[in-house]
């Protein structure tokens, strides 16, 4: 990594598209995000039965949908049936769960960015960082270029990838090796460098609440950029980005600008 290149993608993303005005991981969640000047955000991405990649969190259904059980054992064709909306409010009722793959052709008409979280279903880690990635590869692939995924090389209308799970990141890594990664961490452990250097990444998520300034010195020492989730109070966004944080995402798309980051 070169400490000396900034951060190339927006600094504040709506987090899972419009953070607590729509509901989450849906299409249009993202319009809420753009009608309130983000033109950057985060998702999350899981595979169906079928291996066809959607737009989720949980790897169950009752939360934000009106389907039951497993996202795993239903098709992409089922979930497209289910209303992920109602949940919310009246007003997104009937909002359907997004294929990954619509839900990238939206963001690409709007010139909108996008942080992928590959999120697997429970013993599919590699399966979905395979799958993720070479859709994304594919619908990118006027972008993409050799040796892209390291930061001088960055071309900012690419996605970055991000992952709780190490092994979706290896896959996504070998899937599409120039597609950047970002390994997210709820805390930094003692050994988070040489993680970063074996999935080679170029950026560090984690959860604000456990981030110190000395920790987010040592990060950004190091070369790396960092990345904070889920900041709800403009005020600690504030003293995050004067630690040297290079981006977060928010739920509170009402309180928080976008323009607050530049």
């Amino acid at each position: 990594m070169n400490h000396a290149v900034p951060w190339p993608y927006p600094r504040l993303l709506a987090h899972r598209g419009g953070g607590t005005l729509a509901p989450e991981n849906t299409v249009a969640a993202i319009g809420v995000g753009r009608e309130h000047g983000y033109r950057g955000i985060e998702f999350d991405a899981m595979l169906a039965a079928d291996d066809v990649p959607v737009l989720i969190h949980d790897d169950t259904l009752e939360r934000t949908t009106s389907g039951h059980g497993d996202v795993a054992t239903l098709t992409s064709t089922e979930l497209g049936r289910l209303d992920a909306g109602s949940w919310h409010s009246a007003a997104f009722s009937g909002e359907p769960v997004p294929m990954f793959e619509a839900a990238v052709r939206y963001c690409r008409a709007h010139d909108i960015w996008i942080n992928i979280e590959i999120k697997p279903a429970p013993g599919a880690a590699a399966r979905t960082g395979d799958a993720v990635a070479r859709a994304t590869a594919r619908l990118y692939a006027d972008l993409v270029r050799p040796g892209a995924d390291a930061a001088v090389n960055i071309e900012p209308r690419v996605p970055l990838f991000s992952s709780f799970e190490r092994e979706a990141l290896a896959a996504a890594r070998q899937a599409a090796p120039d597609i950047p990664r970002g390994y997210l961490l709820d805390r930094v452990p003692p050994d988070w460098q040489a993680q970063l250097l074996e999935l080679g990444c170029v950026a560090l998520h984690t959860n604000h609440r456990h981030l110190t300034r000395a920790v987010a010195q040592q990060i950004k020492g190091a070369g790396y950029w960092l990345f904070c989730y889920t900041v709800n109070e403009p005020a600690r966004a504030a003293e995050l980005f004067a630690w040297g944080v290079d981006a977060m995402c928010t739920d509170r798309i009402d309180l928080i600008a976008p323009e607050r980051a530049t």
